[in-house]
């Protein structure tokens, strides 16, 4: 089994629990070290990817991330097409869905950009989607946080850095509030509030996101047509009081729209002027470049794929819209919608048979499905639906025979494994807790959702692998944000005497791993979610 990223190294969590005592309002007085005036002496290329890491395990701890296979591999798709088509292709990104209804979006260090459910929920089409998008890489190709985290230092010394620290302090110091209100002041401390991003490097921002969306196959017009709906939306609603975040975080002005459609524009302009159909000529090709088995024509690879089945992007919005919300609330919603013109579509169905199947109606989900799937019968989405569907309604057996039907399809992927895994787990007999392990061991390299980790331990706990199951759950709970308990977890396991070589050599590296960021947590009394205040346990 793979090992968990590893922790925050040294450097950085000097810095993440400055921070957290920053964002806590600590009155210790905290003696900065002097780190220069270049942006990269206050944080490395990888201390920033480790900060965002860690982030985003933070969040994690406060149940808000939207941590879903389908959704994590369609964002993560859409999110790094775009990135192909910037100017920096080969840095590292990663893309996130937040649980929160707010319609805003944010870039991180490290490349992660984090989308919140609600302004997913609000795109028309996938290019408005790819838009907001294509404007955050711009922020981070263009290096705007960098900048930000330079002149920041200058008033309020890693008031930048802050975000985790702000999560993990108002979990500490504001028991009552919900995790929302938590994240919203974080969100507001590393977003444009406090780096305050200038109306040069929005504008920026703009006309690289434009031209990295024409790059990308998408419609350059669809940032500026956003902003402006959602303007518009702010003119026609209560009087400028309830601002959407996203205008918040991205002022937007006339001017900046009509710069970026006038962009826009140009590009559909110069579009045109492009030769239309393959340019590829088969023997010139031949001349320059190496033979690839099994390619015979290389102008076929160019011909358009044939469309069919409903829209990913739609279907995918309206997941979104039911794993970020209330499912109860959904389903009526959906019910109580479908008699609006316009509004009846192969994706609200989809939506309302996941909303259905969540509040604990498998068989109307299962009904709802069933015309889906008898117009677009391979669609691996819809089926994955009706699977678990049918499992939720008890049809036990049916379930596991079409989840095993869509991993002979596809095998190793993420979204039918996990299922499939967790199906054979939940009520089956130790040989199909251990077929559901083999399913997900080969998942777990380089994986980072808490859940796989989980649902593998699960599964080999159930099949007698107790040793192994325990290095999962340990891994759970570092990457679900709770340092502590993970350390705990190995140390329990360090003292069994059934322990052979390699798995006491695994132990141990986690526990190596773990102990500089468990240590530096308690020197500073920092309050994570496992150690609510702060003292060392």
């Amino acid at each position: 089994m793979a090992m968990a990223p590893r922790p925050v190294p040294r450097l950085l969590t000097a810095l993440l629990a400055a921070s957290l005592a920053f964002g806590a309002g600590a009155q210790e007085d905290i003696r900065l070290p002097d780190l220069g005036s270049s942006a990269d002496a206050l944080i490395s290329p990888q201390d920033a990817q480790d900060y965002g890491a860690a982030m985003l395990r933070q969040m994690r701890s406060l149940d808000m991330v939207v941590d879903d296979p389908l959704l994590d591999d369609y964002i993560n798709d859409l999110g790094y097409r775009l990135v192909a088509s910037s100017d920096r292709p080969k840095d590292h990104f990663a893309f996130i869905i937040v649980k929160d209804p707010e319609i805003n979006a944010f870039a991180a260090p490290g490349g992660y950009i984090a989308v919140n459910s609600g302004l997913i929920a609000i795109t028309r089409d996938e290019s408005e989607l790819a838009g907001v998008i294509a404007h955050e890489i711009g922020h981070i190709t263009q290096n705007h946080l960098q900048r930000a985290f330079e002149d920041s230092k200058k008033d309020a010394p890693l008031m930048a850095l802050v975000l985790l620290g702000a999560v993990a302090a108002g979990a500490g110091s504001h028991s009552g509030d919900s995790p929302m209100a938590v994240l919203a002041a974080g969100q507001g401390l590393l977003a444009q509030r406090s780096i305050n991003f200038t109306r040069k490097d929005e504008v920026e921002a703009d006309r690289v996101g434009i031209q990295t969306l024409a790059n990308a196959g998408f419609d350059p017009r669809a940032m500026a047509a956003f902003f402006e709906r959602m303007q518009d939306t702010l003119r026609a609603g209560s009087g400028g009081t309830d601002v959407p975040e996203l205008l918040q975080t991205h002022p937007v002005t006339l001017s900046r729209i009509s710069d970026a459609k006038s962009r826009a524009g140009a590009l559909l302009a110069a579009q045109k002027l492009r030769p239309s159909g393959t340019t590829l000529v088969r023997s010139e090709w031949e001349k320059t470049t190496a033979p690839i088995a099994y390619v015979k024509d290389p102008t076929a690879l160019l011909a358009a794929q044939p469309k069919g089945g409903p829209d990913t992007y739609a279907l995918m919005r309206e997941r979104t819209r039911v794993l970020a919300g209330d499912a109860s609330k959904l389903a009526h919603y959906y019910s109580a919608s479908f008699g609006t013109p316009g509004f009846d579509s192969p994706a609200t169905r989809y939506g309302y048979a996941l909303a259905l199947t969540r509040s604990g109606a498998g068989a109307q989900a299962v009904a709802q499905l069933k015309p889906l799937l008898a117009a677009h019968p391979e669609n691996l989405i819809l089926e994955l639906a009706m699977a678990d569907a049918q499992l939720q309604d008890g049809q036990r057996a049916y379930a596991l025979a079409r989840y095993a039907k869509l991993n002979a399809r596809s095998p190793r992927d993420r979204a039918v494994a996990l299922a499939y895994a967790k199906a054979l787990t939940a009520g089956g007999d130790t040989a199909q807790a251990t077929l559901a392990a083999s399913l997900l061991r080969p998942l777990l390299d380089n994986a980072d959702e808490p859940d796989l980790y989980l649902s593998y331990a699960r599964a080999s706990d159930k099949a007698g692998d107790s040793i192994r199951a325990g290095e999962a759950y340990s891994d759970a709970s570092y990457l679900s944000g709770r340092p502590f308990d993970a350390m705990e977890q190995l140390k329990r396991l360090l003292r069994r005497d059934d322990l052979d070589y390699y798995a006491r050599a695994r132990i141990q590296a986690r526990i190596a791993d773990l102990t500089p960021l468990v240590l530096e947590l308690r020197k500073r009394k920092i309050q994570t979610v496992d150690n609510p205040d702060g003292q060392s346990q």
